[in-house]
């Protein structure tokens, strides 16, 4: 009997604390969840100072750990790559190439673009169950957090995950347009996101002749494509013979990346303590 009271006063004290947690908690969360992921999607369209809120422009110095065959400078404004300015030494020669984006042009960075929309999607769902709304179960916050969850998760993907690409969707996307003067036919060169940096891959080829007793192999698809790697384009075969890669930070990126870590971290652990009271009542939907 005395077991069976003190079984009752337990379940009434949890039943209490759970009210509390839907009531109270939940929306504690939602709301840091809220400033967290606003002060995230900001970072994607810092605005400039007295600007009327245009985005403003940021100027980075590529670097990399290697050659100093690829050197420049790339000016980013928000999800838009707006000048591009590199300077090329070829292997063969020493020649030095430079090219530049053409002042009527730029180049829109799909990752950036994707991750900003994923986080204002998290935010939507957050501002959908405002203040005054009432849970009233936990697997409802469950839901709502694995949807938010769920739009975070791809918005980090984009922008860890680089798209891969073949050599020939390289060479007929509209980057090869972009510059002046225009890239020689033996250059390609394509932009990416990898997690906090904007890197720049810059592809020498040289042409297969029809007599070459080399075996043909088209290349598969790639986020960066090794020397040796061939490909047809406009009934041509090409090899590639020199692979640059260069690269700068982009703080606000990194920002960005540590605000989803923290926000799938918070939904994780409010998850969790929904699930802690699961277990007393595995018997009831909860």
């Amino acid at each position: 009997m005395a077991a069976a009271m003190a079984s009752a006063a337990e379940r009434a004290v949890l039943e209490e604390e759970f009210k509390w947690l839907l009531q109270e908690e939940v929306h504690a969360v939602l709301k840091q969840l809220q400033d967290i992921l606003k002060e995230a999607s900001q970072r994607f369209t810092l605005p400039a100072s007295g600007s009327g809120g245009a985005v403003k422009q940021e100027s980075f110095v590529l670097s990399t750990s290697g050659t100093d065959q690829v050197k420049g400078v790339l000016t980013l404004q928000g999800d838009a790559l707006c000048q591009a300015d590199v300077n090329l030494k070829m292997p063969r020669n020493n020649q030095l190439l430079h090219f530049a984006f053409r002042e009527d042009k730029q180049w829109k960075l799909q990752q950036i673009q994707d991750a900003r929309n994923h986080v204002n999607q998290a935010i939507y769902l957050l501002m959908n169950r405002d203040v005054n709304y009432q849970f009233k179960t936990g697997s409802e916050v469950l839901k709502l957090m694995d949807a938010v969850m769920l739009q975070l998760s791809r918005a980090r993907n984009r922008l860890t995950t680089p798209a891969t690409l073949t050599l020939p969707e390289i060479a007929s996307s509209g980057l090869t347009k972009m510059f002046t003067p225009a890239l020689p036919p033996d250059i390609l060169v394509n932009f990416y996101i990898n997690l906090n940096k904007l890197c720049l891959t810059v592809y020498q080829l040289h042409v297969l002749q029809p007599s070459t007793t080399k075996n043909f192999r088209p290349a598969g698809g790639s986020i960066l494509h090794n020397p040796g790697a061939m490909f047809e384009f406009g009934n041509q075969r090409y090899e590639v013979s020199h692979v640059h890669k260069v690269e700068c930070v982009v703080p606000w990126l990194n920002d960005a990346l540590v605000f989803f870590t923290v926000s799938l971290q918070l939904c994780q652990q409010l998850k969790d303590k929904i699930s802690v009271f699961s277990s007393y009542w595995n018997y009831r939907p909860y």
